[in-house]
């Protein structure tokens, strides 16, 4: 029996992020005997992924993070680290705000293929964000694939000339549909742990990083206080403005009906508590959360800055955050007893090419031919 071809996924760290899920939810449905994934993080911490990364069969690398002044160390730790490695028959960048540095000098350490994965839609405020425009400016150049989630990560990566060109690939962000079909009897259970009867319960499940919008979320559910008092708020995540968002949360004296429940590893039990999903955000690439979501079921109300691609059924309803919150506090109620009423999407979902088992097969023979993107070509 021959050995599976080892791709080593490149990211930030190996927590529980959006792209850090989705690869996590393809690799599980991976034939390892096929395909076997490796990883390369810019820390030197402990991930949230890495026990099951090494259960699965794989292997976690560091490297620093990147902070620009550190470009020549930065290079010479990737140098070094390809010089060793030979074994990686592909190199996929997760993470293109550096990917134009790694992907050519793994290219040139005799990697076979290359790909820059666009996962986002946008770009950190401030120095960071420029500097991460600037960087990955060249980066379509430097690839052998140009992959994304959605045509805004397309654009905002690779630019519009690159897509009409027909040099982009869309692939799925695809979902274990099964792990987040509806269960009644795992809403009660819930729900009774959180100390929930028959209150209306808004969720989120997202990083606590500006793009999420979380403030404005914190106004929207203040609004829909004023309306019914038995709304509750649950969030699920953790990030560097969590501590501001329960600060606002505490000021407008909403504290007894906003829980903070940090990262979860069995986030699918907590859709099924939720009756509303709420996801204001100000940009993404396609939102997996919003994904599981529906798979659960769940009416959604998204901002319109989030990809159309996103709604996988007619349970997303898309609306202007230029709006005032009172509005989308109107528009959860305007649906709210509909919500109630959760519906099987799993054939939806499916035919939308979202189920992670058809994608596993579509990636494994891409990575073992080496040809064939497994997506579509980006419009």
């Amino acid at each position: 029996m021959t050995d599976p071809v080892r791709v080593l996924n490149v990211l930030g760290t190996t927590n529980l992020g959006g792209a850090e899920s989705r690869v996590m939810e393809l690799y599980r449905a991976m034939d390892k005997r096929k395909v076997q994934f490796d990883f390369l993080v810019h820390t030197d911490k402990e991930g949230q992924y890495d026990a099951e990364i090494k259960q699965l069969g794989g292997r976690i690398y560091h490297v620093p993070r990147f902070r620009v002044i550190n470009i020549l160390s930065y290079r010479k730790a990737l140098h070094r680290f390809f010089g060793d490695h030979k074994e990686f028959v592909a190199v996929q960048g997760h993470m293109t705000s550096t990917a134009a540095i790694y992907l050519p000098i793994a290219k040139k350490a005799g990697v076979s293929m290359t790909i820059a994965h666009a996962r986002s839609a946008g770009v950190d405020r401030g120095l960071k964000g420029i500097a991460t425009k600037i960087l990955r400016s060249s980066l379509k150049y430097k690839t052998d694939f140009c992959f994304t989630c959605s045509a805004e990560a397309a654009e905002a990566v690779y630019g519009k000339n690159w897509i009409e060109a027909g040099q982009v690939w869309t692939i799925p962000n695809a979902i274990d549909v099964q792990r987040f079909v509806f269960q009644e009897k795992v809403r009660q259970q819930v729900r009774k742990e959180l100390g929930f009867d028959h209150e209306f319960v808004i969720g989120h499940v997202g990083r606590f990083g500006f793009m999420k919008n979380h403030s404005y979320l914190i106004d929207i559910f203040a609004q829909l206080c004023k309306i019914r008092d038995d709304a509750m708020l649950v969030l699920i995540g953790d990030g560097e403005l969590k501590q501001e968002i329960q600060e606002k949360v505490n000021q407008l004296g909403l504290i007894k009906r906003v829980r903070f429940l940090g990262n979860r590893f069995d986030v699918e039990r907590y859709y099924q508590a939720f009756d509303y999903f709420v996801f204001p955000s100000l940009f993404e690439g396609l939102p997996g959360s919003v994904a599981e979501a529906q798979a659960s079921g769940l009416r959604c109300l998204v901002s319109d800055k989030v990809t159309k691609e996103v709604a996988l059924t007619d349970l997303v309803t898309y609306k202007s955050i230029e709006e005032p919150a009172a509005s989308w506090a109107s528009e959860v109620m305007r649906n709210s007893k509909k919500a109630l009423v959760r519906e099987d999407m799993r054939a939806v979902i499916a035919e939308k090419d979202f189920d992670v088992q058809k994608l596993a097969v579509k990636m494994e023979a891409f990575y073992i031919n080496g040809s064939n993107p497994p997506g579509f070509v980006t419009r």
